[in-house]
C-alpha cells in the first residue's frame, strides 16, 4: 500500500504542475482534469505486479507515456518484473524498455514551461513564481536542468534495477536454501533407509547363517534316526534282548540330540525375532562373540556338531596367532565354514567333506571347503580341483553363498564357489589379516 500511495502521489503532482499551462476552458484542461481523477487509482496496477509482472510493467510503461505521470509508477513495475524473472532476454528488455520511459517522463517535465514544470521548480529561486505575485526566477539555465532530469532518471533506473535484481537474488538464495534443506532431509531419509535395509539385510544374513546350519544339522540327524529305526525294524526279529536294547539306546540318543538341535534351533529363531522387535538392540546382537567368530573352541565345536550329525569330514588345520585377528574378519571366516559345511549337508548328504584352514599374518585367512556331488565319488583334494572353481556356474547357490561372497568382497577379500571338472563343488575365501 505505501508502493500504491507514493506513485499515485507523484502521478498526481506531475499532473498537477502540468495542468498550470492551460486555461480551464480549453480541451487540454479537461483531459488535465481526467488524467488526475486517473491517478487516484493507477498505483493499485501495481498489487497486480506479484502475479501477472509482465502485463504490470507493460502497462505501467504505456500509462507514463499516455498520461502525463512521473515514471515512479513504471520503475516500481520494473523492480516487480526484475524480482521475479530470471532469464537474461526479459531482463535487458525491461532494463531498456524502462529506461527509455523514465528519460522520456522526466525529459517532457524538463522542457515544460517553468511553471509547469517541477525540474524547474526546483531550480527556481524561493519566494518568486505567481502565487508570489513576480515572475519565476531561474537559478540554472534549460540546458542544466535537462542534465540534471536526464541525470536523475538513470539513477532512478539504476535504483530500480538494483533493487529488483538484490530481491530476485534473495529469492534465489533462498529457494536455494530451500532446495538445500529438502535435500539434506532427503539424504537424510535415504541414510535412514539404507541404514534400515543394511540392518535388514544383516538380521536376514544371521538368520540364514545360524538357523540354516542348526535346521541341516538337525535334518542329517533326522536322517541317521530314520536309518536307525529302519534297520531295527528290520532286525527286530533276529535280535535278542540285548542287541534290542542296545539299538533302543541309540535310536534314544539320536533323540536326544535332535531334541538339542532343535531346541538350538529356536533359541536362534527367537533371537532373530527379538532383533526384528527391538532393531536398536540388534546392532549389538550381531556384534561378533565368542560362539559367531573363529576361535580354536568355536572351530571344534563346529566341526563336532557336524561330526555329530553323521557328516564325515576330512579336516587340514593350520592356525597360528589366531587370537590376534580381528573379530569381524574372524567371524567372516567361521560363516565360511559353517556355510559351507551347510551348503554339503544339504546338497550332498552323506558325501565326505573336505576342510581346510590356514590362518597366519603372513597368508591371512584361507578357508576351502570341498565335497562330491555324487556320494560314490570320493572327495578330490583341493590342489587338484581349485584351478576350475568359478562362481557364475555354481547353480545350487541359493541367498547364502552370494551374499557371503559380498561380505568377503566388502572385507578386502577374494570368495569363489562352484564345481570343478570332477563334479566337485568348492567353497575357497580368502582374507587379508587384520589385527
Amino acid at each position: 500500500m505505501v508502493m500504491v500511495v507514493c506513485a499515485g502521489f507523484m502521478c498526481l503532482a506531475q499532473t498537477a504542475f502540468a495542468a498550470q499551462r492551460f486555461g480551464q476552458d480549453s480541451a487540454v484542461y479537461v483531459w488535465m482534469v481526467f488524467c488526475m481523477l486517473v491517478a487516484f487509482a493507477i498505483g493499485f496496477l501495481l498489487l497486480a505486479r506479484s502475479r501477472y509482472p509482465r502485463a504490470t510493467f507493460v502497462a505501467a510503461c504505456v500509462v507514463v507515456l499516455v498520461f502525463p505521470y512521473d515514471p515512479i509508477l513504471a520503475l516500481m513495475a520494473l523492480t516487480a518484473l526484475l524480482a521475479r524473472r530470471n532469464d537474461m532476454k526479459t531482463t535487458v528488455r525491461a532494463i531498456v524498455a524502462g529506461g527509455f520511459v523514465t528519460l522520456a517522463a522526466q525529459v517532457r517535465d524538463a522542457l515544460r514551461p517553468p511553471e509547469a514544470s517541477i525540474w524547474h521548480m526546483v531550480f527556481a529561486k524561493p519566494d518568486t513564481g505567481s502565487q508570489y505575485g513576480t515572475d519565476l526566477i531561474m537559478l540554472a539555465d534549460d540546458r542544466t536542468i535537462v542534465i540534471t532530469a536526464i541525470v536523475a532518471a538513470l539513477l532512478e533506473l539504476a535504483i530500480a534495477t538494483l533493487a529488483g535484481l538484490h530481491i530476485r537474488s534473495r529469492a534465489l538464495a533462498s529457494l536455494a536454501t530451500a532446495k538445500a534443506d529438502a535435500a539434506d532431509a532427503q539424504v537424510a531419509q535415504l541414510k535412514t533407509t539404507i541404514d534400515s535395509q543394511q540392518l535388514a539385510d544383516a538380521i536376514a544374513t544371521e538368520a540364514h547363517d545360524t538357523l540354516a546350519h542348526s535346521l541341516s544339522l538337525l535334518a542329517l540327524n533326522a536322517s541317521a534316526l530314520q536309518a536307525e529305526s529302519k534297520k531295527l525294524a528290520a532286525e527286530a526279529g533276529s535280535l535278542d534282548a540285548g542287541q534290542l536294547a542296545g539299538q533302543a539306546s541309540r535310536i534314544a540318543d539320536k533323540t536326544e540330540e535332535i531334541r538339542k538341535q532343535a531346541a538350538g534351533a529356536l533359541d536362534e529363531a527367537h533371537s532373530v525375532i527379538d532383533m526384528l522387535r527391538h532393531p536398536e538392540q540388534a546392532k549389538a546382537q550381531l556384534a561378533p562373540s565368542d560362539e559367531t567368530s573363529l576361535t580354536r573352541e568355536s572351530l571344534d565345536a563346529l566341526l563336532g556338531d557336524a561330526r555329530a550329525a553323521g557328516m564325515r569330514l576330512n579336516t587340514w588345520i593350520d592356525i597360528q596367532q589366531l587370537g590376534q585377528l580381528n573379530r569381524e574378519t574372524g567371524k567372516i571366516a567361521y560363516r565360511v565354514l559353517q556355510e559351507g559345511l551347510t551348503n554339503a549337508s544339504r546338497h550332498a548328504p552323506g558325501a565326505p567333506v573336505s576342510v581346510e584352514l590356514t590362518v597366519n599374518p603372513t597368508v591371512g585367512v584361507h578357508a576351502h571347503v570341498s565335497n562330491p556331488t555324487n556320494p560314490s565319488v570320493p572327495a578330490a583334494s583341493a590342489d587338484a580341483t581349485r584351478p576350475a572353481m568359478d562362481s557364475k556356474n555354481a547353480f545350487r547357490t541359493g541367498a547364502g553363498l552370494p551374499g557371503l561372497a559380498e561380505r568377503v568382497r566388502q572385507a578386502g577379500g577374494t570368495c569363489r564357489f562352484g564345481f570343478d571338472a570332477r563334479h566337485a563343488f568348492h567353497v575357497d575365501v580368502q582374507l587379508p589379516w587384520v589385527e
